[in-house]
This record gives structure tokens, C-alpha cells and sequence, in this order.
């Protein structure tokens, strides 16, 4: 694929004043990719909050992003879901049903302790044909 069939969507990715060596999103025909989100507020990593409140900074920041990509949560067809603790799947899931309340995309989900100082980090990708 050449770098004209690609097209990076939103600014580069800055956490805690750091900028990362990765795309926020990627289109590439008509999927777009998003780099896993972590909870985010005020520009910074959300270290504390409950699970809920930590997986509605994540889904905030994937509506977002995907407005960039002129969609929506709508479009999402498979997202990939980390947790810290399967205990917090129960509280996960609930507000994941909120934002998507019929036809939920695909989904995985596993327990990482690659995630140390956040609960959840989601990854997703969406189909929506260029006009």
C-alpha cells in the first residue's frame, strides 16, 4: 500500500507531554484503524477513577477520533479490549453496552499486566466507504 492510500487521521499522539512514535488513526480504503485508547483527561493519563469512568474516557476519545474520520462509534466492527483485572470486566462491559446499545461490534478481551498504572485500554477498527 502506498503512503497515498493511507491517510493518518487526528494529531500526533501526545501523552503526559510525550509524544508517541504512532498514529492515533489510520484509514486505509475504507477500514479505519485506531491505536488502542487509554484513559485520558485534560491531556493526561487517568491513573485513578473507577473502571466506568476510566472506560468512558476511552470510548469518548474513539468517538472522537472517528469524527475526525467524518464516523461514528456505528462504524466500529471489531474492537480488542485489555483489562488490568477481570474483575473489572463486570463494570466494563456495562458501559460498553451503554455506547453500544444494539449491534455491537466484534470484541475481544483479555487481562494484561502490561497495563500498569490504567484498568482498560481499547483497540478498534471500523469499515466506512469513502464518498
Amino acid at each position: 500500500m502506498s503512503q497515498s492510500q493511507k491517510t493518518i487521521i487526528g494529531e500526533p499522539l501526545v501523552i503526559n507531554g510525550r509524544q508517541l512514535s504512532l498514529s492515533r488513526a489510520v484509514r486505509a480504503g475504507d477500514f479505519i484503524f485506531l491505536t488502542g485508547q487509554v484513559p485520558m483527561q485534560d491531556g493526561q493519563v487517568m491513573t485513578s477513577g473507577s473502571i466506568e469512568e476510566q472506560t468512558r474516557a476511552c470510548l469518548t476519545s474513539i468517538r472522537e477520533t472517528l469524527a475526525e474520520a467524518g464516523c461514528g462509534l456505528e462504524h466500529i466492527v471489531k474492537s480488542m479490549v485489555w483489562l488490568k483485572s477481570r474483575e473489572d470486566f463486570p463494570g466494563f462491559d456495562s458501559v460498553y453496552a451503554e455506547y453500544f446499545p444494539e449491534g455491537p461490534p466484534a470484541r475481544s478481551a483479555l487481562v494484561s499486566d502490561f497495563l500498569v498504572d490504567i484498568r482498560v485500554e481499547i483497540e478498534c477498527v471500523a469499515y466506512h466507504p469513502q464518498s
